[in-house]
């Protein structure tokens, strides 16, 4: 199981599947969250991860985006990321059931986990970015989450998939191993599920608000690019990563451009994609 990342080299995706499965074994170990949040992460981590995993290994690429999936489906063609759009809102419906709550507050949590799960995969382009984008949305999930009021703090539950992502940061970006859909999905969706179980009901809407917009965003500009064109971003970005090789006769090293293009010629770092690295024979993965 290996992908062909943005210097060309191969690098392992088992990253992906032992995020979630760590993921998924520290939710259901847990002693602090009751038991309902704790089956809300496993279902979240579980349900994301796997067809993540279905998506990593069986798509091929040559639709991108939500658009790009629904407008397949709309034509008679079920692609590999139309399936996961399905089976990742399923899991968010699941996940949410568990935590319980009326309509309302179920329709956000299910937005929270089905959405947290492909954001997170559509900032997995380069070494490290998706687990930096976690920790920054995990720490405002602690920094904010009820302290007595909800089932668990916010600390707690934001700390299960991040200490499994933390544990793989050092592979992640040494570029020997990378997230892949089955790893940015569960994260992302656990994140979601977090969220939903220790925020309130105004901070729930405002973070789902979020997911909605970058989501929205996506289809039409390069995360890459914005992170690129913007200095703090851009330092954060590569904080920890290879540094960029210079080329050959001493030519200044040029700052990491998208991803290579894909073989009908488009930017896989571009609008709508959501994958680490561009693949092989895949350019780019599919959301949610």
């Amino acid at each position: 199981m290996t992908r062909t990342n943005h210097r060309g080299e191969p690098v392992t995706l088992l990253e992906g599947p032992a995020a979630a499965n760590r993921g998924r074994a520290r939710g259901r170990a847990h002693p602090r969250p009751p038991g309902p949040t704790r089956a809300a992460l496993v279902t979240a981590a579980a349900g994301a991860g796997a067809l993540g995993g279905y998506d990593d290994l069986a798509g091929r690429g040559d639709r991108r985006g939500f658009r790009g999936h629904l407008g397949a489906l709309a034509q008679g063609e079920v692609t590999t990321g139309a399936v996961k759009i399905g089976g990742i809102g399923a899991t968010g419906l699941a996940s949410s059931a568990l935590l319980g709550g009326g309509p309302l507050d179920m329709a956000v949590n299910a937005g929270l986990i089905a959405g947290g799960a492909n954001l997170l995969n559509l900032f997995d382009l380069r070494p490290g970015r998706a687990i930096k984008v976690a920790a920054l949305a995990g720490g405002l999930i602690a920094a904010t989450g009820r302290p007595g009021g909800g089932p668990a703090p916010g600390a707690t539950l934001a700390g299960i998939p991040l200490g499994a992502a933390l544990a793989l940061v050092t592979e992640d970006l040494g570029e020997r191993a990378m997230l892949g859909d089955a790893g940015a999905n569960a994260l992302g969706a656990m994140l979601g599920a977090a969220a939903a179980a220790s925020l309130p009901r105004s901070g729930r809407v405002a973070v789902l608000a979020g997911i909605v917009a970058l989501t929205a965003a996506s289809e039409k500009i390069s995360f890459t690019k914005v992170i690129q064109r913007t200095p703090p971003l851009h330092w954060l970005d590569m904080l920890g990563r290879r540094p960029v090789a210079a080329p050959a006769g001493g030519a200044p090293a040029a700052t990491p451009g998208p991803d290579r293009p894909g073989p009908d010629g488009t930017d896989p770092a571009g609008p709508g994609t959501a994958t680490d690295h561009p693949v092989t024979p895949r350019t780019s993965a599919s959301p949610p």
